[in-house]
């Protein structure tokens, strides 16, 4: 016959348990109004219009950028293409931050909308960026598909960005 082990677990004093509560205690609207101040970055948020400005800095930048070097220099095809790959990566995204915006205006939010919300938008930035390179292959045939491309591209790095920023 085996022994039967001590099935109780060893007490926890007083003191820790007061610790334990006090780390996962809910706090009052003035407790958190307080800590934001006291601690301002822990609590930053960076605006999604934030991004996408920078979306359309890039997009300009890399159109300067492909007017100085494509050829012929100025605005070129080259430049064209490079703000229309530009146009292609923001636009989606301020269709999603409206999205997301129209949401938080919503009074009786739960987590089943904001989740509907943040999928539907989703879907909406996909679907209007494969639609709007569709229109963009299809209407521009002279198109330079690498300023383009590349452009997109760096538009789409600015996301990766804002992680820096906060």
């Amino acid at each position: 016959m085996i022994p039967k082990k001590n099935q109780s677990a060893p007490q926890q004093s007083w003191q820790e348990q007061d610790e334990q509560e006090a780390a996962y205690r809910a706090y009052s609207k003035e407790e958190m109004e307080a800590l934001k101040r006291a601690k301002s970055k822990p609590f930053f948020t960076l605006s999604p219009w934030a991004v996408i400005g920078f979306q359309i800095m890039a997009t300009a930048a890399c159109a300067l950028i492909w007017s100085v070097f494509g050829t012929p220099r100025g605005l070129s095809l080259y430049t064209y293409s490079a703000l229309l790959g530009g146009f292609i990566g923001f636009f989606p995204a301020a269709l999603f931050a409206l999205r997301m915006g129209a949401t938080k205006r919503v009074k009786n939010q739960n987590p089943g909308s904001l989740l509907a919300a943040v999928v539907s938008g989703e879907f909406i930035k996909i679907a209007v960026t494969i639609a709007m390179f569709i229109w963009v292959a299809f209407s521009y045939p002279d198109l330079k598909w690498i300023p383009l491309l590349v452009t997109y591209f760096v538009t789409l790095k600015c996301y990766w960005l804002a992680w820096f920023w906060r």
